[in-house]
């Protein structure tokens, strides 16, 4: 028996135990994992954690929660749990992509532009800056910290039709 402890949050999947224990899982080195309860496993939503559940079913290992008897891959409801997880997986990526595309419609519609500013809709002043930092010698490194753009952007700007770019 071994116990894989991580002090970090579990927001996140790259903590050192958490890793260590799945490396350990695809080893076969244990073949059920026991975890206090499902949020103590992970805290990344539900289709993160589904994916960990069922990686390590992948593995051959069962899992258990100490808290939690339904969640058991252990017992006759295995499919059931798994099938109900599923269920509530695909129900939160549907509402994050309803609530994304309803976000990006409402910004659209207040007038907002996403993305980055193209180089091609520069202010003429700048362009003119650049060109005189230029014609003065500076590098092109040297005029782009001066300007705060990108050594790219400043070449961008000094081709002659930047329309076409």
């Amino acid at each position: 028996m071994h116990e894989y402890v991580d002090r970090a949050s579990g927001k996140r999947s790259d903590r050192e135990q958490f890793q260590r224990m799945f490396e350990s899982a695809s080893q076969r080195e244990f073949d059920c994992l026991l975890f206090w309860s499902l949020d103590r496993l992970s805290r990344e939503g539900t289709v993160e954690t589904l994916n960990h559940l069922q990686r390590l079913t992948s593995y051959g290992v069962n899992y258990r929660s100490f808290t939690e008897q339904y969640l058991d891959s252990t017992g006759i409801f295995k499919e059931a749990v798994i099938g109900i997880l599923a269920a509530v997986a695909k129900q939160e990526r549907v509402r994050l992509s309803e609530r994304t595309i309803a976000g990006l419609q409402r910004a659209k519609a207040q007038g907002r532009v996403g993305g980055r500013p193209k180089a091609e809709d520069a202010d003429p002043k700048l362009v003119t800056k650049i060109e005189r930092l230029r014609a003065q010698g500076q590098s092109i490194r040297a005029v782009a910290a001066a300007v705060k753009k990108s050594p790219n952007t400043v070449l961008r700007l000094l081709l002659p039709d930047r329309k076409s770019v």
